[in-house]
C-alpha cells in the first residue's frame, strides 16, 4: 500500500465506486448482471407505458425484463424492437408471441404467451411478434371518452336549463305557495287531531248507542209473533177487501148512494130546491109569515 501513490488510491477508489454504483443500479432495475440469461427481440407497433427494466412474465411468473428499446429514426412507419432479456432456461417455442399489458398502477409489461403444441425452439436473438392488449384504461380512451365528449354539450344545455329554471321567479313562488300549503296543512292536521281526540269518541259512543238501541229492537222484533201478525194482517185486508165490494154493489144502502146516480140527482134536486127556499126566504119573509099566521 505504501508503494501506491496518492493520486493511484483515489482512481481505485472512484472506479470500485463507480462498479458498486452500476451493480446497485441494476440491482434495483432488477437487473442480475451474475445470472446467464438469453436476448430475444419483441417486435411493437406501440411502446406505450414499456420502459427499461419493465418485467416480462409468463402466467404471472416473471421471467426477464426490458433491457433495450430500439426505435428507427429513419423510417418513421417501421416497427420498434424492444430487447428482452430472460432467463436462460427459459426457452421460447416458435409462433409464440409478447402481449403488451397495461395497468393503471404499475404501468406497461410483456407477457408472453407460449405454442405449447410445438416443439421447436426459437433461438437466442430471434424475433417474437408483439400485440397490444385492450385493457379497462384503453377501453375507456377509445370508446367511452368519445361519448362522454359528445354528451357534454347536452350537459351543459341540461345544467343551463336548470339554472334558468331554479332562478325562474315562478319557482320562488311556487315554493312560497308550497310552504303556505305545507303550513295549512299542517293547521289541518292539528284541527283533525283535535277533533279526532273529542268529537270522535263522542261520535263513537253515539254510533254504540245507536248500535244497542238497533239491538234491542232486534230482540223484540224476534219476541213477535210475525205469523200470527200476518194473519191478523191477511183478515183485515180481506175484510176491506169484501166492505170495498159492497161498496160498489147496489144492494145496500151505501151501495146505492155510491152508485145510484138518480138518487145522486134527486138529493142534488131537492139540496137545490132547499137552498132557493132559503134564499127567497131571506128575500120575502112576509110572505111565509103572513102564511104561518093564516
Amino acid at each position: 500500500m505504501k508503494n501506491f501513490s496518492k493520486e493511484t488510491m483515489i482512481g481505485i477508489v472512484t472506479l470500485i465506486s463507480f462498479g458498486l454504483l452500476y451493480f446497485g443500479l441494476n440491482y434495483l432495475k432488477g437487473i442480475n448482471l451474475f445470472k446467464p440469461t438469453n436476448y430475444y427481440y419483441v417486435q411493437l407497433k406501440d411502446v406505450a407505458s414499456i420502459e427499461v427494466s419493465s418485467p416480462i412474465y409468463i402466467e404471472g411468473f416473471r421471467i426477464g425484463l426490458v433491457r433495450e428499446i430500439d426505435y428507427n429514426y429513419d423510417d418513421f412507419n417501421a416497427d420498434i424492437f424492444v430487447k428482452v432479456e430472460l432467463d436462460k432456461k427459459m426457452r421460447l417455442p416458435k409462433d409464440s408471441y409478447a402481449e403488451l399489458v397495461e395497468s393503471f398502477l404499475s404501468g406497461g409489461s410483456l407477457h408472453l404467451q407460449l405454442n405449447k403444441f410445438t416443439d421447436d425452439y426459437l433461438s437466442p436473438g430471434d424475433t417474437i411478434q408483439g400485440v397490444r392488449k385492450t385493457d379497462m384504461m384503453q377501453q375507456i380512451d377509445q370508446k367511452i371518452l368519445p361519448d362522454v365528449v359528445a354528451l357534454l354539450p347536452k350537459i351543459d344545455s341540461i345544467l343551463t336549463g336548470l339554472n334558468v329554471l331554479v332562478n325562474h321567479p315562478a319557482l320562488n313562488s311556487s315554493l312560497s305557495h308550497i310552504e303556505k300549503t305545507a303550513s295549512n296543512l299542517e293547521k289541518s292536521t292539528i284541527q283533525l287531531n283535535r277533533m279526532m281526540s273529542k268529537d270522535v269518541p263522542q261520535i263513537l259512543a253515539n254510533i254504540n248507542t245507536i248500535t244497542e238501541n238497533i239491538e234491542v229492537t232486534t230482540n223484540q222484533l224476534k219476541e213477535i209473533n210475525l205469523v200470527a201478525t200476518i194473519d191478523t194482517i191477511n183478515g183485515t185486508l180481506s175484510n176491506l177487501k169484501m166492505l170495498t165490494y159492497k161498496f160498489n154493489q147496489k144492494d145496500n144502502t151505501i151501495g146505492l148512494l155510491l152508485n145510484d146516480k138518480s138518487l145522486y140527482e134527486n138529493l142534488d134536486s131537492t139540496v137545490s130546491n132547499a137552498n132557493k127556499l132559503l134564499i127567497d126566504l131571506k128575500q120575502n119573509p112576509k110572505r111565509y109569515v103572513h102564511f104561518s099566521v093564516f
